[in-house]
């Protein structure tokens, strides 16, 4: 059985490829969850805290993409100074 962090990153890295949103759609993770089986392999975990830590594993992903993009094009442009 995986660890529910993996089906974090797993639903975040599927949604955002599929979908090319940081706005998860809630019938989007409701299948997911389903699909997955989460709620046999986790009784104690419901849908809605399930929801909201793959949206905070976007948000950090998003945050994570824009610092990097930031720093290559201060690279960049402190390059041809």
């Amino acid at each position: 059985m995986h660890k529910l962090s993996d089906y974090i990153k797993l639903a975040a890295e599927t949604y955002f490829e599929e979908t090319g949103s940081s706005e998860l759609s809630a019938y989007w993770i409701a299948e997911f969850f389903q699909d997955y089986g989460l709620q046999d392999a986790y009784p104690s975990q419901n849908l809605v805290n399930f929801a909201n830590l793959v949206q905070k594993e976007l948000t950090k992903n998003e945050e994570q993409a824009a610092k990097k993009a930031r720093l290559y094009l201060d690279k960049i442009i402190n390059s041809t100074e």
